[in-house]
């Protein structure tokens, strides 16, 4: 670490959630004033990068077979997984088991027999016909 990150690190602390700081202002990390600031597209885009990596990472600790799915379906379930989190996730029981009985028709059926599904629009639209789609 850099003498100068370490100072300000210490003068402003270092915080990993949200908080206002002094001034009122809704702030992260390092100071970072997030109502006049904000972030740019490549910190967005980093941070995305880390949420699809930890949706993976806990995708692969429900299937044991993830890897070997296609593209498309890994898609799907990592979509869903960013939108649910791993909670509410791992609450579609019956759309898990069919995945892992490699049953993409009847996953399809579970994703669109929920609340979710009502509930996201055309998202779920997409989600679905890209679970059916063969090959």
């Amino acid at each position: 670490m850099k003498a100068i990150e370490k100072q300000l690190i210490d003068h402003e602390g270092l915080e990993k959630m949200v908080y206002r700081c002094p001034a009122g202002k809704l702030t992260v990390g390092v100071g970072r004033n997030l109502e006049d600031k904000g972030i740019t597209e490549e910190e967005a885009l980093f941070l995305l990068r880390n949420d699809i990596a930890e949706c993976e990472d806990d995708l692969r600790s429900i299937f044991t077979e993830y890897d070997t799915l296609d593209e498309s379906r890994k898609r799907v379930l990592i979509d869903m997984r960013f939108n649910l989190g791993p909670s509410r996730f791992r609450q579609f029981k019956k759309l898990i088991a069919a995945v892992k009985e490699k049953d993409f028709s009847r996953a399809a059926d579970e994703m669109k027999d929920s609340n979710w599904y009502r509930k996201v629009g055309k998202r779920a639209e997409t989600l679905l016909e890209m679970m059916k789609m063969t090959g």
